[in-house]
C-alpha cells in the first residue's frame, strides 16, 4: 500500500531519521541565540527582532516534526526499543527549541543587555550551551546506525563517547553558571532589582538548553541499553 503522507517515509526501517531531522532543527534554533545575544549586547534590536523571528519559525517547525512523529510512531516496532522511550526523546528534543524560543521572547521584549562585566563569561557559557545541542545531534545522528548495525560494539562505543563528551558539556556549563551567578551577586547593588530577576532567569535558562540536551544523551543510553 502506497502512503501519500510524505512523514511517514521519514521512517523507513526506524523512526530515527524523523528522530534526527527533528534534532537537526532544534539545533539550528540554538545555534541563533549567538547572534541574538550578539544584536542584543550592541542595542541592535531590529536585528534582534528579526533573529528572533527565525528563532520562532524553527520552534515552531520542530514543534510540527514532533507532532507528526507522534502521529506516525507505530504502537509496536521492529526495534529493540520501546515506544514510550521514543516519546520521551522527542519530548526532551523539543524542549530545548521552546527554551531557545523563550530565551529570545523575554530579551526581546524587554529589551535585555548583559551587564558589561558579565559578557565574556556569558558569551562562553552561551556557547557551551549551543554546542551541547549540537553534541546531541551528533550522538543522535550515529544511533540510527548503531541500530542498523545491530548494536555492533564498535558503533556502541562511538555512541557512548559522543554521550561522555555531552555530558562533560554539561559539567562546564554547571560550572560556568555558578561563577556568572556569583558575578552577579556581586553585582546587584549597582542594578535595578528587576532586572537582576531577569538576568537571573535567563542564565537559568541558558542552562536549561544544556541541561535538556544532556538529558538527550541520557535517554539515548537508554535505548542502548535495552
Amino acid at each position: 500500500m502506497v502512503t501519500t503522507n510524505p512523514f511517514s517515509s521519514m521512517f523507513g526501517r526506524s523512526p530515527f531519521k524523523a528522530l534526527h531531522t527533528h534534532i537537526i532543527k532544534t539545533d539550528d534554533c540554538a545555534k541563533h541565540l549567538l547572534t541574538f545575544f550578539d544584536a542584543c549586547e550592541q542595542g541592535d534590536w531590529d536585528q534582534a527582532a528579526s533573529i528572533r523571528q527565525t528563532i520562532s519559525k524553527l520552534e515552531r517547525e520542530a514543534d510540527e516534526l514532533k507532532t507528526q512523529l507522534r502521529l506516525n510512531l507505530p504502537n509496536s516496532l521492529f526495534l529493540p526499543v520501546s515506544r514510550s522511550d521514543l516519546l520521551e526523546l522527542i519530548h526532551v528534543q523539543d524542549s530545548i527549541a521552546n527554551v531557545t524560543k523563550d530565551i529570545a521572547g523575554i530579551m526581546l521584549g524587554r529589551r535585555m543587555q548583559i551587564p558589561e562585566t558579565l559578557v565574556p563569561a556569558m558569551r562562553i557559557y552561551l556557547k557551551t550551551a549551543v554546542e551541547s545541542v549540537c553534541q546531541a545531534r551528533r550522538a543522535l545522528g550515529e544511533l540510527e546506525d548503531l541500530v542498523e548495525s545491530g548494536f555492533g560494539r564498535n558503533m556502541s562505543v562511538l555512541v557512548e563517547k559522543l554521550i561522555n563528551e555531552l555530558h562533560e558539556l554539561e559539567k562546564q556549563s554547571d560550572e560556568q553558571q555558578v561563577e556568572i551567578r556569583q558575578t552577579l551577586f556581586s553585582l546587584e547593588a549597582s542594578l535595578p532589582p528587576v532586572d537582576v530577576v531577569f538576568l537571573y532567569k535567563i542564565i537559568d535558562w541558558v542552562g536549561d538548553v544544556s541541561d535538556q540536551a544532556e538529558k538527550v544523551g541520557t535517554r539515548l543510553q537508554i535505548l542502548m541499553a535495552r
